[in-house]
Order: structure tokens, then C-alpha cells, then sequence
């Protein structure tokens, strides 16, 4: 861009922050540049479609306002997906981190267990993924001929599971005669054993090596499990031999998967195989602003940081928003960092008792009048879910325990099911309904304490 196009630019973009959010400017305005100006068209710059349709929708007429007052014409205004270079990183790097890729979201209803948002227009983009990031949006347009498995490992929280469903998405989007399936180790595991028991084994095989994408998440968990590794073995074969693509995450490299046999782990390390670090602070307040806009909240830069603060991992980003939009809510203000010190304070001071795992559960039954046998048995009826969902909640938010060991305590499920059910309360956290029951159990916790004998 020429001199004259930055100085222009940079006094639109002053104008402009006095009329709009800070959040705003900052996502929105901040990563544009005004890449020419000719036969009264102004091409603008911005980083992605996403940030391209919001402002198209919302600040249309505001820029076009501001640059036809600054030039004295009447312009035309037209946005290019494009990134500035000359941008320089805010105090935390946020601008640089919204990084989508050049398509617009689709709306995915009817893929089994994948998410309509797990897209990779919604994923936050740094160094902490960018290889995996690159790797999965190639493996989407280039299904079975490039990096054939894609293998992603890394810790719980910074965010396999939204690549590896955002792979599914686009596939899907393009071509929605593809047949995709997206499961866990303990489906597939347990689609073996009700295929054995069942003595039916030969329609297993047919659901999944007739397919043209399959992504298996957590295959840490086909540890030690000899039958379910045996017909693993096998699909894998017949799908890479007919041009068919998978892809596979765990929370270590194929090598360090104990109990795993050889053959399946160099099947396994046969493709690409990248890891994904945990979220730095500047990729949790991008995270948390993404989040944000999807709840139409206004979340300013300061506060993203206010909560990314309190964040260990991305996982928990979702759930500790949620519980910041309640309180504000509630209040009736608006989200401020003030607003976030105080409920996260509060919470230390009120929310978090130092119960044990029993005492949760005990009191989370009592308040649902359900048997404590139940929560940690089989059955599905929406109420025992929806009580079992949470105490997994509690459990991994008030006394801090990891997914394994509330899966444990909550007879022996796997750790996905507990990161679902924990999901599932967290989006339910904004209905002021569901808040106020969730303040009725911690209420019981409180009067309860001391009260309650172990099992």
C-alpha cells in the first residue's frame, strides 16, 4: 500500500474508534488496511471473511460515512480477504491470531457427534497449532492423497477435537455425498463388542470400510484392547488401500502408546504426524473473543484477558465466558474486567467449597431424589444424564479433578464422555432457569457440609 493510502487509513480508523466498541475496533478494524483507491472504489483489506461479513453487515455505512467525508467523494466500498503485513502486534497479539480460513461457514446439522461449529472458520490460529491447522484444512481439500492417517497429539484442551470435526465439516461442505464418520476410541471399541456379542460382525465392517473419511479421537484408549485393535487393524488397511482418508488424535505421538501393538502404532506414524501445544495467553484471549461474538456478547479486549487469566487450558475457556456472561446477566451490567475480578473472587470465596468427590455426588442425587447406584450405572434416562452431566461439572470445576479421574469415580466411563458432559453444562450455564438450579444444588452443597458420610 502507498503512503498516501496508510495516512488516509489511519485517519478513517481514528474516527471510527471513537464510534464503535473498543472490542470492536480491535477484531474488526485494527487488522484492515486500505489496499487502493481508484474510479471511486476503495478496496479495504481484512484478514478473513468472517471479519469481511461483519463488517459488511454492521459498520458498512460508518466506513463509508468516514472515508467519503475523507476524501470528499462518493466511494464505493469493496472488503479483499487479504492479511497487512504492516500491522503491528496489539500489547497481547490478538489481531495476528484471528486467522480463519477464506470460506464461509456452512451450517453441518446432520453429521453424527460432530459439532455444526467446530468449523475451521471458528478456530483461533497461532504457532501453538499452525502446523496442525495448515495439515487438517490440506486433508480436507485432498482427501486420501495427502498426509494419509493425519495423526494430531497433544494434551486435553487445545482443541483436537475442533480440528478433526472441523475436517469433517469441510469435507461435508464440499461434497456432501461424502460418507464421514466421527467417533471415539470407546464407540469403535464398543461397536466390537456388540458386533461380537451380537454375532453380527460383518455389518460392522461394512459401516466402516465403506466410507471415504473416518476420524477416530482418543486412540490412546485402543490400548490393551486386543479385539478392538485386531478389527482397528484391519479397516485401517482396506481404507488406506482404497483411497479413503483418516485421520486420528491422542494425547501422545504413536510411539508412546503402551500396550499398543506394533504393527497398529506404524500404521499409526505412517502419515503426518503433528502435535499441538497448549494455548499461549494471547491464543485464550482470541479463543475467548471468537467465543464471544458467537454469544452476541460485546467482550473487550481487557476483559478476554481478565478471564484468559483464569484459564489453565482452552477447554476451559467456554465454561468460565458462560459463567461470566450469567453473573453479568444477573447483575444487569455490562462485562467489564471489574465485573470479572469480582465473580471470579466471589467464586473463590463462595462457589468453591472443599467438599469431597462423594459428598458431590451424594448431595447432587439427594437434590434430583435419584439413587446414588444410578449415577455411576449404564442407564440414559434424561434425568439421571442430565443429574450425572452435572456432577461431572462440579467435579471437574469446583474440586479441579482431571477428566480420568471423574470418568473413575463415575464407573469407569472414558474421559470423552465426561468432557461432553461437562461441555453440556457449560452451554447451559447462560439460561438464568438453569443457573438458578445450579445455585439450588450448590445451596444444598453448603447447608449439607459436614453433614454427609462417605460411601
Amino acid at each position: 500500500m502507498g503512503d498516501e493510502n496508510n495516512i488516509l487509513w489511519k485517519k478513517v480508523l481514528g474516527e471510527i474508534e471513537t464510534e464503535v466498541s473498543r472490542a470492536n475496533f480491535l477484531t474488526l478494524f485494527k487488522p484492515t488496511g486500505l489496499l487502493s483507491l481508484e474510479d471511486g472504489v476503495a478496496s479495504i483489506a481484512a484478514p478473513s471473511t468472517m471479519i469481511i461479513d461483519l463488517l459488511q453487515k454492521r459498520f458498512y455505512q460508518i466506513i463509508k460515512k468516514t472515508v467519503d467525508k475523507h476524501t470528499n467523494m462518493d466511494i464505493k466500498i469493496i472488503f479483499v480477504p487479504k492479511i497487512i503485513n504492516h500491522i503491528s502486534k496489539d500489547k497481547i497479539g490478538i489481531a495476528p491470531l484471528l486467522e480463519f480460513a477464506e470460506k464461509k461457514t456452512a451450517t453441518i446439522g446432520h453429521l453424527p457427534r460432530v459439532r455444526a461449529d467446530y468449523t475451521f472458520q471458528t478456530l483461533a490460529v497461532s504457532s501453538t497449532n499452525q502446523l496442525a491447522y495448515v495439515s487438517a484444512t490440506t486433508v480436507a481439500k485432498k482427501i486420501g492423497t495427502a498426509y494419509n492417517p493425519l495423526f494430531i497429539y497433544g494434551p486435553v484442551g487445545v482443541g483436537k477435537t475442533h480440528i478433526m470435526q472441523a475436517i469433517a465439516n469441510e469435507v461435508y461442505r464440499n461434497d456432501p455425498n461424502k460418507k464421514i464418520i466421527y467417533t471415539t476410541s470407546e464407540e469403535f471399541t464398543n461397536e466390537v463388542v456388540e458386533a461380537i456379542r451380537n454375532n453380527d460382525t460383518a455389518r460392522m465392517k461394512r459401516k466402516f470400510r465403506n466410507i471415504d473419511l473416518l476420524i477416530i479421537d482418543d486412540v490412546q484408549f485402543f490400548a490393551g484392547k486386543d479385539r478392538a485393535q485386531e478389527e482397528l487393524f484391519h479397516t485401517f488397511n482396506i481404507l488406506i488401500d482404497e483411497g479413503a482418508q483418516i485421520v486420528l488424535s491422542s494425547d501422545r505421538p504413536p510411539s508412546e502408546i503402551k500396550k499398543l501393538e506394533k504393527r497398529l502404532s506404524s500404521r499409526f506414524a505412517g502419515g503426518l504426524t503433528v502435535d499441538i501445544e497448549a494455548a499461549d495467553f494471547e491464543l485464550r484471549c482470541a479463543i475467548l473473543l471468537i467465543k464471544a461474538k458467537k454469544y452476541d456478547i460485546d467482550l473487550s479486549i481487557d476483559s478476554a484477558k481478565k478471564i484468559a487469566e483464569k484459564a489453565h487450558d482452552s477447554r476451559e475457556l467456554e465454561g468460565l465466558l458462560l459463567k461470566t456472561i450469567t453473573v453479568s446477566n444477573n447483575r444487569g451490567v455490562e462485562i467489564t474486567p471489574e465485573l470479572v475480578d469480582s465473580s471470579f473472587n466471589q467464586q473463590g470465596t463462595e462457589d468453591k467449597f472443599f467438599f469431597r468427590p462423594d459428598e458431590v455426588i451424594k448431595n447432587v442425587c439427594s437434590f434430583y431424589n435419584i439413587k446414588e447406584t444410578l449415577i455411576k450405572g449404564p442407564k440414559r434416562d434424561s434425568s439421571l444424564v442430565k443429574a450425572r452431566h452435572i456432577a461431572m461439572f462440579l467435579l471437574k470445576n469446583d474440586l479441579s479433578l482431571s477428566y480420568v479421574e471423574i470418568g473413575n469415580i463415575l464407573g469407569g466411563r472414558d474421559h470423552t464422555t465426561i468432557m461432553h458432559g461437562v461441555g453440556k453444562i457449560e452451554k447451559l450455564l447462560s439460561n438464568k432457569k438453569f443457573s438458578e438450579e445450579m445455585m439450588g444444588i450448590k445451596s444444598l452443597l453448603k447447608n449439607n457440609k459436614g453433614n454427609t458420610r462417605g460411601l
